[in-house]
């Protein structure tokens, strides 16, 4: 039984054979997880994270809990590690955890059963990165030469950070942009009209507001009309380009509504294909 809490602790072997995973379920393999029980456990709002998990889970033939923070004894001051220790005590076989806290897992290193990371702070997004290299690798074939620009709130953004170092280990090309009170000087930032028109995948990113200790230098309005992807800026990218974008998106923000469902997006596919990357965690996990 295996974890999964970064990608960094991957081989590039370990990672392509979940890529291959996903894809045999996508054209329909079966494999039953019957007499496993997995635990979801999201310390944060989500929507395609969690329920994500929940059908790969279903089509995986697993029982499932879903644990509800909200209603749980953390409102009555238990803490992080006695919650987790509570579901291992009472015989889960797996955990899939998602919090605001770095390197979470770090705090809970002697739990028995599989975690499975689905996202800790600003660092790492596991799932979300292994979706987005399944959805790059179906529409180019190849990973070696790709140039792809992350565009928005890359401070804050923990599928930024796990995609750029994943996707460089890969052989692709990433560079940044975006307003300059999200610029990360670790990472190449480059001029958005002018990177718009070398690249072949486009990842715009959320404004992360709740992660943020102040307020936006700049209006809503301000924000899409110099680092939002209008359909203007559409045109400017390359034929065979295409956008992504790891979600939730708000429209008329970083993303005008005419561009979200575009020829070139890959929005939804990006959601469909999580199903099938989960599927392939859990079964590394649990195998």
């Amino acid at each position: 039984m295996k974890s999964l809490r970064t990608l960094k602790e991957l081989e590039i072997s370990e990672i392509l054979e979940l890529l291959e995973d996903a894809r045999k379920f996508k054209n329909g393999m079966v494999y039953k997880l019957t007499d496993k029980v997995i635990a979801n456990l999201f310390f944060e709002p989500s929507t395609r994270t969690q329920n994500s998990f929940n059908m790969a889970e279903l089509k995986l033939d697993m029982k499932v809990i879903n644990f509800n923070a909200a209603m749980s004894s953390l409102q009555k001051g238990e803490t992080f590690y006695d919650t987790i220790k509570t579901f291992e005590a009472i015989g889960v076989d797996a955990l899939v955890i998602r919090h605001s806290q770095d390197k979470y897992y770090e705090e809970i290193s002697n739990i028995k059963v599989p975690i499975i990371n689905a996202g800790d702070g600003v660092l790492s997004h596991p799932s979300q990165t292994l979706l987005d290299l399944f959805t790059i690798y179906e529409e180019f074939g190849k990973f070696e030469g790709l140039k792809v620009m992350i565009v928005g709130d890359i401070k804050h953004s923990r599928v930024a950070h796990e995609n750029i170092d994943t996707m460089t280990r890969l052989g692709m090309k990433c560079c940044v942009s975006g307003a300059l009170e999200f610029k990360e000087d670790c990472f190449n930032w480059k001029d958005f009209d002018e990177g718009l028109q070398e690249v072949d995948v486009v990842m715009m990113l959320r404004i992360q507001h709740e992660r943020h200790n102040e307020k936006m230098q700049i209006s809503i309005s301000e924000y899409l009309e110099k680092y939002g992807l209008t359909h203007s800026r559409v045109k400017k990218m390359k034929p065979q380009a295409i956008i992504m974008h790891p979600a939730p998106f708000n429209r008329g923000v970083e993303i005008a509504d005419n561009v979200a469902e575009c020829e070139k997006s890959r929005i939804f596919k990006q959601i469909e294909n999580g199903v099938f990357i989960r599927q392939a965690i859990i079964k590394r996990s649990l195998s």
